[in-house]
């Protein structure tokens, strides 16, 4: 069963912040694509409403939340990881 991660982000952080992490984060998030164990994932259209991606599976998605540094360094202010049945599949 795949899993959708959703981020919504620490509203006391500034652009700067995120920014500044971004490479990381991003190198991060290349490991995975690498690997085939994310699907998808990205911001949503409306700045400040956070993130979202999809794994192929729930443990992917906790190993993914688990070392990104987005959340590491405090840039996120909620996780929720949701097991999602995708009807294409």
């Amino acid at each position: 069963m795949k899993a959708v991660v959703f981020y919504e982000h620490n509203s006391e952080k500034s652009m700067d912040e995120f920014m500044a992490v971004f490479p990381r984060h991003e190198a991060f998030e290349a490991e995975f694509l690498k690997s085939g164990k994310v699907l998808g994932t990205g911001a949503f259209a409306n700045p400040g409403e956070g993130a979202m991606a999809i794994f192929v599976d729930k443990q992917a998605a906790e190993d993914f939340v688990n070392g990104d540094p987005f959340v590491q360094e405090g840039l996120i202010a909620k996780v929720t990881i949701r097991e999602w049945n995708d009807e294409l599949s």
